[in-house]
């Protein structure tokens, strides 16, 4: 546990991941931690996480669909959750290619329908752009680019040695307390927070966050929605009315870049509305997949 990072006591060995649910496989750049459910002969749905929250944010969107008969995918991006925390530049680029790699090694080769959530909106839209013919439809839930989001921590962040003191003393207790303000229903945080926490203890966790600010992952990335819009995959948009963590503001400033998007605001909900308001955007999505013109 280098200092600043005293609260990263756990390293990721082999017999870490046996202990671990899930499947684990070896990319490139590392291990990548994975759940894969389905008939390989189905249509397959991938489901890409956001900034710090892993893979454990999709569960409901998970079941649905997997109960739907969907072959569906989620994991767990690089430094965060199980996956290895390599040293590297975080940039959307790596996030993207680290889903092709995982495509690639898991014989996945016919288009999937791609969805992504917070900085996983501009994760996938940069995927889309560079392996167009992989994307068979697109949905964003509240995604991340439109506009930078702005605090005068994140640019403290960004200051060499600075961020990194930060970080390593007030970093995990800051991401944890900043869970609630993803919620517009209280009484879902608590059990939230609990699967949260585990990720914080393994070592690079730290490192992998602020590489990841100061890589711009975070920042505005329009024109890389404004790409995917020319491109003949179908979009769908959805966004919880009550969003503080990325304000539902910036709603109409991403419609206005994804033209042809399919837009459904979630009213009573927060950052996460596919798992605060998991019936109805359930019902969004299922048919998203089955019939976009019916939407």
């Amino acid at each position: 546990m280098p200092f600043p990072y005293i609260h990263e006591t756990q390293k990721i060995t082999p017999s870490f991941r046996k202990e671990r649910g899930g499947s684990f496989i070896a990319l490139s750049n590392g291990y990548t931690h994975y759940e894969l459910f389905g008939d390989e002969n189905a249509e397959t749905v991938v489901l890409v996480h956001g900034f710090t929250v892993p893979n454990f944010i999709w569960e409901p969107t998970f079941n649905i669909l997997t109960k739907a008969g969907y072959r569906v995918l989620r994991y767990d991006l690089f430094g965060r959750g199980y996956s290895d925390r390599p040293k590297a530049d975080y940039t959307l680029n790596f996030f993207a290619n680290q889903l092709h790699d995982l495509l690639n090694s898991l014989n996945i080769t016919k288009p999937i329908n791609l969805f992504g959530l917070s900085m996983g909106g501009p994760i996938t839209a940069t995927f889309t752009v560079l392996y167009p013919e992989s994307v068979k439809k697109l949905a964003l839930f509240a995604p991340v680019g439109v506009d930078a989001l702005h605090s005068s921590v994140l640019k403290l962040l960004k200051l060499p040695l600075v961020g990194e003191l930060l970080m390593g003393l007030f970093g995990a207790k800051k991401l944890v307390d900043g869970i609630g303000k993803d919620f517009y229903d209280p009484k879902l945080i608590a059990n939230f927070t609990e699967k949260y926490k585990t990720q914080l203890k393994i070592s690079g966790f730290g490192r992998a966050i602020l590489s990841t600010i100061r890589n711009d992952a975070l920042s505005e990335n329009r024109a890389i929605y404004e790409r995917v819009t020319k491109t003949n995959i179908p979009l769908l948009l959805i966004w919880g009315e009550q969003d503080k963590t990325v304000p539902y503001v910036q709603s109409s400033q991403m419609q206005a870049s994804l033209k042809r998007a399919h837009f459904f605001p979630i009213p009573n909900s927060g950052h996460i509305p596919h798992y605060e308001n998991a019936a109805e955007v359930n019902s969004i999505i299922l048919n998203f997949l089955q019939n976009i013109n019916e939407l």
